[in-house]
């Protein structure tokens, strides 16, 4: 039947025709279409009155199978009147379970109400939704089980406060899963990476420190193994950072700042680094340096260069190295930060044979990690 020939006879009578006859798939299939015209034809205020009447009707339902059909029909429906939604929200799970990971017309106390029943199914749909407010994190992380929480500290959605990541941290500090769960979210504040490097190690702590921005001092002593943790590639670290300034001025104090790290991070296409850098070394302000290095001629870079103390060996390289910089651009496609770490990386052994091995080994080590081979083929030179 088309929702056109269907939506005259959108009366409370006909539908109970519908639905009251057959067996318990022939009612399910017809609250199926009947929901669906409810959710998708432009209804007059008239017909929607009647519309909530056939749902609660359906919400009524002894069958199992019919009741599922309407949540599943209309779980994301703003059409789902609130107090139906809460009533299919109570239901046995099949019927529950669709609609709280998805309806729009729960609220934030109908969703907090869900956690603190204690249901751990319940609980973790309520997690995965594709928005969840700060209030609803707050409760899952210090009332929720450890399941849900897992699945919250994923979810890019769920809006953790600090309350909420130092509430995860003190009840499950200790879980794999939810420290692994927070590792995986796009962006962790400074304070939670700085305390989940005290909690994880191996594979884990590698993740971390690669997804994620670390307290400039403690990335110097992970590079340094000296909390007898597996070494990291400060370079890495320059690539989260939000502080460059205070980045490269405690690898400054470290005694790291030197000329290779800096080399190889111009390689890789770390400019905001190289530039922070250079101003440090020479003790030039930024904004000077950057000037010297992009727009003062063939004359800014070398003097910037040799103010900062660099070997005159290095000098061609980091020249090549900065033109092929201005030569090109990020795509803006996806993984396009590195499909041009790996086209950096080609033109530059490309364009210079004469690296020092250290540097020429550890580009080619580069080139060869895991997420730059399996990427874009890079432009010829």
């Amino acid at each position: 039947m088309s929702v056109s020939a269907m939506r005259p006879r959108l009366t409370q009578d006909d539908v109970r025709r519908l639905v009251k006859g057959g067996n318990d798939e022939e009612r399910a299939i017809a609250a199926h279409k009947i929901c669906r015209v409810i959710d998708r034809a432009p209804l007059s205020r008239e017909e929607r009155r009647s519309a909530e009447a056939i749902m609660e009707i359906l919400a009524r339902d002894t069958a199992e199978l019919v009741r599922r059909s309407l949540a599943v029909t209309l779980k994301n429906s703003p059409h789902l009147p609130h107090h139906i939604a809460v009533k299919l929200a109570q239901d046995i799970d099949s019927i529950a379970l669709p609609v709280i990971s998805f309806s729009p017309v729960l609220d934030d106390d109908d969703l907090i109400d869900i956690v603190r029943s204690g249901a751990p199914l319940r609980q973790a749909a309520v997690a995965s939704r594709k928005t969840v407010s700060a209030p609803v994190v707050e409760v899952i992380t210090r009332e929720a089980r450890e399941p849900a929480v897992a699945i919250a500290a994923r979810n890019d959605g769920a809006e953790f406060d600090k309350e909420a990541y130092e509430a995860t941290l003190r009840r499950f500090g200790d879980s794999a899963k939810v420290t692994d769960a927070l590792i995986d979210r796009k962006e962790l504040p400074l304070h939670v990476s700085e305390k989940l490097v005290a909690l994880v190690s191996g594979e884990a702590l590698n993740r971390l420190v690669k997804r994620h921005e670390l307290p400039p001092q403690l990335a110097v002593e992970l590079a340094e193994g000296t909390r007898e943790r597996a070494t990291i590639d400060l370079l890495d670290q320059a690539g989260q950072t939000s502080d460059m300034r205070r980045f490269v001025q405690q690898l400054h104090l470290n005694g790291r700042l030197g000329p290779s790290l800096i080399m190889r991070g111009l390689c890789l296409g770390h400019i905001r680094f190289v530039e922070w850098a250079l101003a440090e070394l020479a003790g030039v302000p930024h904004a000077r340096t950057w000037l010297m290095v992009h727009d003062a001629g063939p004359l800014g870079l070398r003097a910037i260069f040799e103010r900062a103390g660099l070997p005159q060996r290095l000098y061609p390289a980091f020249r090549v190295a900065v033109d092929i910089y201005h030569e090109m651009d990020y795509d803006g496609g996806k993984d396009d930060r590195s499909r041009f770490t790996r086209r950096m990386i080609e033109r530059v052994l490309t364009s210079f044979q004469g690296l020092p091995r250290d540097e020429l080994d550890y580009l080619l080590d580069k080139l060869n990690a895991r997420g730059l081979e399996d990427k874009a083929p890079a432009r010829a030179a």
